[in-house]
């Protein structure tokens, strides 16, 4: 096998996280800032601000409570930020830092639903879940007005734009649009024209006019000299937002004449101009198939000319507003300039691919009819329309320039980048009877794909010659791609297919437990792979011999023969189903993802497990891994895409010039102490943060005749970071009765040497002291015995002594 070809320098020992594609926004207010440079949206507990040009997260303001925003608004002159959460709180912020100035109570009993600045950046109104509208003075930091008689949730507050007019407008769940007088502190007024939920107040530069818009399908212009309606315009859709456009002409958006025009964005998911006059639509934007187009949120930036537009699977799309075309980015591109459309929220991933000859961009199939194409050194973003339901699967030709995609609307579409990085559908295909669940290109050429269904049948379609080159059909519309081969292939869905490396053998994996290899372009079949527990969910052909790799709901990965379709390897370490796996390391490595939200690497001579990766939260349904083989992505229900770098190259390197630095370190040790340079020697072990070193340096020391001189000299001139780590050493050599001695002579030059202050004063000083005790004692006790000890011995030694035999009687 491979593996015996490739060494084992080749192989793989860790990935890292080099970015990740996370969610910035799951739906809420959306704001631009008055240069149109800054995009302010709502995040779970976050409130994200971005750079509108490059798509880059500028800033991701919590509050201290970590509760969910529930409102926010952004002051008139772009200077002062105010965030609401459900625990009551209002945070005002100075956002280009990212701090809080001002934290103080809603006093609501319920929380706040919406907020608006005033036009001096001065005044705050806050409209609360209880019905009540409360009025701030942001400079001098007090409630300076509190309004009742609203029933329900108060979703709507806007202030009139003449400052002096002291008027504020909300809107409740009764339809109706009170106005608030904050000179009287009483109820002008109440606007009762409208018979569904009020969805937006905007107003004409003048302040003579407000256009309310609603989901009752109308739009109403109101006077508001006399607070009288006075045009009703049938728009013919549920309105999420109404902006009245600046009375000036505007050929491209239909605004011929001086009058009052305005836009809307609803439930058909376009933008319309309106002539208020008429009621006429005078412009309509081109509508685009599939789910999730409708448009909730509507906002202008007049400053900047920017309208910004939200669709309800939170995707983030900026116009000129003069002429309704996307807005193109500011940063300077060598061939286009690709617009910036922000996918705020992918929901859960379901394939990932990288795209491009050099892997420059990713591709991204979440739970929505469209794919979203990043390009990762800019994160520029594009999503791509031609699927009416969920995009279920990916796939990307040799060449990296097409690729496919297959949905739950049992179609096909094979999309094309160019080298600017633009995407186009090229060609598309139908003709299973079932959601198409998995796609695979051809490997040597761009010639063919096969498609596998829910109707359990494998589809063989044929790519038309010229469609690499040329973009479209002769209507110019997409090709019509029709199926050359159709096999009925297992008993339940097919979850895999995977095209052999010379594109002559196909293998299919389904949810009846097995896999099956077929030749190709006949699909006859050859074999079958039995002997997992659980249905397939992939397959994978090995790029450099004769075997495939199939992922189960089992949680193992198994490896086949494909001469005797025998199981040559199980893979066992996935504590839940295994969802996708790939060949790494020309063949000689696996990387497989589970439902346990783990991607594992395998190494496959040895069946070991070599590096659990745990970046993400959910199952993982998209892997794929760059044509370098220095890069992988995986997506996950999670929402998140990460691109993960292989470092083991680096992470081998920085290992081996650890390993040489020790080396020099530990000769010029060696050096040191056999020149009695005791200080830098002890200053050298200590740099190595290895105990045991710095212990056989006290120990050098030790020997020397002059020892407790020596000791003391070189201890006393360490500096503090030093006599710190000392300190902690002495701990550790503490613990056991034959390095006690160095420690207590350490510790004994330190205790006479330093005030009890600067002892106390040391890092972690406490713990080492806590530690150093019990065992002191116990040391103490022990010598204390021994002393004894001794001492009875001299005892018995003099006691033991024969008395001096007297001198012997003279003989007779």
């Amino acid at each position: 096998m491979a593996e015996a070809a490739a060494g084992v320098g080749h192989f793989k020992s860790n990935y890292a996280v080099e970015r990740k594609i996370e969610p910035f926004y799951k739906g809420g207010k959306v704001q631009l800032d008055q240069t149109g440079q800054h995009l302010f949206c709502v995040c779970g507990t976050r409130v994200n601000i971005l750079d509108v040009a490059s798509g880059t997260m500028l800033q991701s303001l919590e509050q201290e409570d970590q509760e969910d925003i529930t409102a926010f608004d952004l002051s008139p002159d772009d200077k002062v930020l105010v965030t609401a959460s459900r625990a009551l709180l209002l945070a005002q912020w100075a956002w280009q830092e990212g701090s809080i100035t001002r934290l103080w109570k809603a006093i609501h009993t319920a929380p706040v639903a919406t907020m608006a600045f005033d036009p001096t950046s001065t005044l705050l109104a806050t409209g609360g879940c209880d019905g009540a509208v409360r009025v701030w003075d942001i400079v001098q930091h007090y409630g300076t007005h509190h309004f009742r008689g609203s029933p329900g949730v108060v979703h709507l507050v806007a202030f009139h734009p003449d400052p002096a007019r002291l008027l504020l407008f909300s809107s409740a769940a009764d339809t109706s649009i009170r106005v608030w007088s904050l000179q009287d502190r009483s109820c002008l007024a109440m606007l009762t024209a409208h018979y569904s939920a009020v969805t937006s107040l905007t107003f004409s530069a003048d302040g003579h006019t407000m256009l309310s818009s609603g989901r009752d399908k109308i739009c109403i212009v109101w006077d508001l000299r006399s607070l009288q309606a006075t045009r009703t315009v049938p728009v013919f859709e549920s309105v999420e937002a109404a902006v009245l456009l600046p009375e000036e002409p505007a050929p491209e958006l239909g605004v011929k004449s001086a009058g009052l025009h305005f836009l809307t964005a609803g439930d058909q998911g376009m933008l319309r101009v309106w002539e208020a006059a008429s009621g006429q639509c005078v412009h309509a934007q081109q509508q685009l198939p599939g789910p999730g187009r409708e448009l909730t949120h509507c906002t202008l930036s007049r400053a900047s000319g920017l309208l910004l537009s939200v669709t309800a699977d939170h995707n983030l799309l900026l116009y000129e507003a003069r002429s309704l075309q996307l807005q193109k980015q500011h940063r300077p591109r060598p061939v286009s300039l690709l617009p910036p459309q922000f996918a705020g929220y992918s929901e859960e991933v379901l394939d990932v691919r990288f795209l491009g000859p050099k892997d420059s961009h990713v591709v991204v199939a979440s739970n929505s009819p469209c794919l979203k194409v990043f390009e990762l050194q800019t994160s520029a973003c594009q999503i791509l329309h031609g699927h009416t339901d969920i995009v279920l699967a990916l796939d990307v030709f040799r060449k990296g320039w097409l690729f496919v995609s297959c949905a739950k609307d049992q179609s096909i579409c094979v999309w094309r980048m160019n080298k600017a990085g633009e995407v186009a559908c090229v060609a598309q295909g139908s003709g299973h009877t079932h959601s198409v669940g998995t796609i695979c290109c051809s490997r040597l050429k761009e010639t063919f794909l096969v498609t596998g269904s829910q109707d359990c049948t494998v589809k063989l379609w044929p790519i038309p010659e010229a469609l690499p080159s040329k973009s479209t059909g002769p209507d110019g519309g997409p090709v019509l791609l029709q199926a050359q081969a159709t096999q009925h292939c297992h008993d339940k869905d097919i979850n895999s297919v995977a095209v052999a490396p010379n594109d002559k053998l196909l293998a299919t994996g389904s949810q009846d437990r097995t896999a099956k290899l077929w030749a190709l372009p006949q699909c006859q079949l050859l074999g079958v792979f039995s002997g997992h527990r659980r249905g397939l969910w992939c397959v994978q052909f090995s790029p450099m011999d004769q075997v495939l790799a199939t992922a189960s709901a089992d949680g193992t990965v198994k490896l086949w023969a494909l001469q005797d379709f025998s199981c040559l390897k199980t893979f066992e370490g996935h504590d839940a189903s295994v969802l996708k796996v790939a060949f790494v390391s020309r063949g000689t490595q696996l990387l497989s993802s589970g439902s346990d939200g783990l991607v594992k690497l395998w190494t496959i001579k040895n069946n070991e497990c070599v590096r659990t990766l745990d970046a993400h939260e959910d199952k993982v349904w998209g892997l794929h891994c760059s044509r370098l083989d220095d890069h992988a992505l995986t997506g996950a229900s999670d929402s998140c895409v990460i691109l993960w770098k292989d470092v083991t190259e680096a992470e081998q390197a920085e290992e081996q010039a650890k390993r040489e630095e020790q080396v020099v370190k530990q000769q010029e040790l060696d050096n040191l102490l056999h020149d009695k340079q005791y200080l830098r020697a002890l200053g050298l072990a200590i740099s190595l943060d290895r105990p045991h070193t710095v212990l056989t340096v006290i120990q050098a020391i030790q020997r020397d005749p002059e020892s407790c001189e020596k000791l003391e000299a070189t201890v006393l001139q360490l500096r503090r970071d030093q006599k710190e780590a000392l300190l902690r050493f002495c701990v550790t050599w503490n613990t056991n009765s034959r390095h006690c001695h160095e420690a207590q002579a350490v510790l004994g030059v330190l205790l006479r040497h330093e005030a009890p202050e600067e002892l106390l004063a040391y890092d972690g000083v406490r713990a080492s002291l806590e530690a150093l005790l019990p065992y002191t004692e116990r040391h103490f006790q022990r010598l204390s015995r021994m002393l004894q000890a001794a001492t009875f011995l001299d005892f018995l030694w003099h006691n033991m002594k024969l008395p001096t035999l007297s001198a012997a009687p003279a003989a007779p």
